[in-house]
């Protein structure tokens, strides 16, 4: 019991990385080909969990580097991708303008400083590059990295977390940022890059799916015709393309 404790209270630190490649993961990787540079291109994985993105984006044809600060994630990495190391996002072990495409995915609400961590990504971005960032939507129905109550963290989704006020959406998730899009411009407002695209994405719905094949996917029917709509604006995530300015 103790170790699933501990098991779960890095889970609520740090989030899960990508276990399973499914019809979600595949959409949000052909939206980072759409977006940004990959074959033949330097990508940098930022928080790269057990390096699922890495490998498919190595296959696509990219250099990957993958960072992560979780020593036990990046051993497992080894294989996926030729070049996982242990950093933290707030610190970035390149020199300045070094990539031609930087991957966040879903990481900025778990790390110590997410001001920092946006700085860094955009620093370490080659001028004309591209930052490709999945972070969760405060506007989404549910809490999905959990919650806790008297200092004890539930594991699962929780609903309407994220609709409290601050000071009270904090008490029961202080492990976890969501983003309402003035948070997410103020992160990048003030650094040397430009929004090329911007919007928000439902979920997969994979593992609904997989037990329930026709609702799961008249669920994901609705789903990606409300991103088509104002609508869209409760999905899940922001997916953000930032470019950096050319001197």
């Amino acid at each position: 019991m103790n170790d699933i404790r501990r098991d779960l209270k890095k889970a609520a630190l740090l989030g899960h990385p990508s276990y399973v490649w499914r019809e979600g993961q595949q959409r949000r990787f052909a939206m980072i080909q759409t977006w940004a540079k990959v074959n033949g291109a330097h990508v940098l994985v930022d928080g790269a969990g057990i390096g699922m993105y890495s490998r498919h984006l190595e296959a696509a044809g990219a250099r990957v580097v993958s960072i992560d600060i979780d020593f036990p994630s990046m051993a497992a990495a080894r294989q996926y991708t030729k070049q996982p190391l242990v950093a933290a996002g707030e610190h970035l072990p390149f020199p300045d303008n070094t990539f031609d495409t930087v991957l966040s995915h879903e990481v900025l609400e778990h790390v110590e400083n997410d001001t920092q961590a946006v700085a860094e990504i955009v620093r370490v971005l080659k001028p004309g590059g591209r930052a490709v960032i999945f972070a969760p939507n405060r506007l989404y129905f549910f809490e999905t990295h959990g919650h806790y109550w008297k200092g004890v963290y539930h594991f699962g989704n929780t609903p309407l977390i994220n609709y409290l006020p601050d000071r009270w959406r904090n008490r029961l998730a202080p492990h976890v940022r969501a983003y309402r899009a003035r948070d997410l411009r103020h992160l990048f407002d003030p650094l040397p890059v430009q929004v090329v695209f911007w919007t928000q994405i439902y979920p997969g719905y994979d593992n609904i799916i997989a037990r329930h094949r026709t609702i799961g996917r008249t669920i994901r029917g609705v789903t990606r015709w409300l991103e088509k709509t104002p609508l869209r604006v409760f999905g899940i995530s922001h997916f953000v393309v930032l470019e950096k300015h050319r001197p």
